[in-house]
């Protein structure tokens, strides 16, 4: 694909709507000389101490890298975790008209331990949180009144207790009477039906958990994968979808479409430091291509592109147009 194809599909003035469970991502980077005389592990000695948006909050920063008008949708609570999240997520001109505030909620926060390149422990704080009902209220007049305005919504679920069925049934049968595209992020610990999305874009540890199928290890080339075939078989029947979108870490991408036959992307990953984030990558430019009138192809062929990307770098990384652009040939 050519560079101002690229350019074309990915319009700058997309409005697109996340909603899911935000997390903020905190790395202590350090380096390791010895081992601890109290324990058999190893002593970080703290360099720096960073902070990044994480979950759904890192799709939307992914997304604003490439269009204007992104909006989030998710609850935030009350105390210095939130303060920061929302600063940074402000700091990107990321839309939060649409975050449910609860002083109960405990924002979720990810500690990462880094020493050089090597993660060493992560560290999670959270507790899982149903949407109270007058959030769920509000929620949903929210996103009816933005509908008419938005190209896509992207659905990012970490399993947190934002979504349950009735909540991710409201979503997609409004977008779906307003001929909005919506996309998923499932987790499979979550046993939401997502039936009559557009497009779900799992890992290929979640579709085969997702399918019910057992596990089977990659096969290489991934189009004489049998299983993983039929995962893909299975899942567009499940959900009754138009697109589904199997990110397969060094083995690049696997589109699937009913009535077409399996479209292999290979990775265009150069060297791997950090896959942390990289399935909000591609879901985000993955959606903002289709938004932007790309063929599922397309979409799937930027996309990877830029999850090539991201992997090369550390922390919970995004992809900037330029970087991106850049990856194409004129």
């Amino acid at each position: 694909m050519r560079r101002s194809r690229v350019d074309q599909i990915l319009p700058a003035s997309s409005r697109i709507l996340v909603i899911g469970e935000m997390i903020l991502d905190e790395f202590i980077w350090g380096k390791v000389s010895r081992i601890s005389p109290e324990a058999p592990v190893p002593v970080v000695e703290v360099i720096k101490e960073t902070y990044d948006a994480g979950g759904a909050a890192n799709v939307a920063r992914n997304l604003r890298e490439l269009v204007q008008h992104v909006h989030l949708m998710g609850l935030a609570g009350d105390g210095p975790d939130a303060e920061r999240l929302l600063s940074l997520l402000a700091a990107h001109h990321i839309q939060l008209d649409c975050v449910l505030h609860d002083p109960t909620y405990q924002t979720i926060r990810k500690t990462r331990i880094v020493a050089r390149t090597q993660q060493v422990v992560r560290v999670d704080r959270e507790r899982r949180t149903p949407l109270a009902p007058d959030h769920r209220v509000r929620a949903l007049q929210q996103f009816n009144a933005m509908l008419p305005s938005l190209q896509a919504v992207i659905l990012e679920d970490y399993d947190k207790g934002l979504f349950d069925q009735d909540f991710a049934d409201a979503l997609i049968a409004s977008a779906r009477n307003a001929g909005v595209p919506v996309m998923v992020d499932p987790k499979p610990s979550n046993p939401i039906h997502w039936l009559g999305v557009t497009g779900v874009t799992p890992n290929r540890t979640e579709a085969f958990n997702a399918a019910g199928f057992p596990w089977t290890d990659p096969v290489d080339p991934p189009l004489e994968d049998t299983a993983l075939l039929e995962v893909g078989a299975r899942l567009l029947a499940k959900w009754e979808c138009q697109l589904v979108l199997v990110t397969l870490s060094e083995h690049g991408m696997m589109l699937f479409q009913p009535d077409h036959p399996p479209y292999h992307i290979p990775t265009r990953a150069q060297e791997v430091f950090d896959v942390s984030g990289a399935g909000d990558t591609a879901i985000a430019v993955f959606t903002a291509a289709l938004a932007g009138g790309a063929t599922p192809i397309e979409a799937a062929e930027v996309s990877n592109h830029a999850s090539g990307i991201v992997v090369g770098k550390l922390g919970t990384a995004t992809v900037s147009r330029p970087e991106l652009l850049a990856s194409f040939q004129d």
